[in-house]
């Protein structure tokens, strides 16, 4: 990647959500799992679970159906109720690489908006960091595949319901 890559815009994603900040945050850090899609993560293979280590340097990663693992990201920042920050390994040909010089940032924030309401807003950044693979990740978070159905799905899930599949079934 050349030392000064063009800077890609940020995916930014912004839900409301009829929800108290602390769940909101519990749901998206603690209960990764139960939003996020099975048919989300690299290789073929069988997923059975995403799991979030709740620690400053955790890993974000999955695990296969014969226990192994995946980790594509890393937890750089945790702030309950209030702030989550990732680095995300994943490349845009949706291989790991967890150089840190290689890995865009997955940011959430958390606002209430009163008791039972959450505003949570989603910034993907330093895509460029990805080098030539930056504008096909960016693509992919920023489609309708991307951070806007999950964050859906996610909602679903602060808010007490099932999430919603995935349209077009993956």
């Amino acid at each position: 990647m050349p030392d000064h890559a063009t800077a890609l815009s940020p995916v930014i994603r912004d839900v409301e959500v009829a929800a108290p900040a602390e769940t909101c945050f519990e749901v998206f850090v603690d209960r990764f799992d139960s939003w996020w899609p099975r048919e989300h993560h690299i290789g073929d293979r069988t997923v059975v679970a995403f799991r979030i280590e709740r620690e400053v340097g955790g890993r974000c990663y999955d695990v296969d159906i014969d226990g192994g693992e995946c980790q594509w990201g890393t937890v750089l920042a945790l702030d309950p109720p209030t702030r989550f920050l990732l680095a995300w390994h994943v490349q845009g040909d949706w291989t790991i690489d967890i150089d840190a010089a290689r890995q865009s940032e997955v940011e959430v924030t958390f606002t209430a908006l009163g008791p039972e309401r959450t505003a949570v807003r989603l910034e993907h950044r330093n895509l460029e960091r990805h080098g030539d693979g930056g504008s096909g990740v960016r693509h992919g978070v920023g489609g309708d595949g991307g951070w806007r159905m999950l964050l859906v799905r996610f909602g679903d899930v602060c808010e007490g319901r099932p999430p919603r599949p995935i349209a077009g079934g993956g």
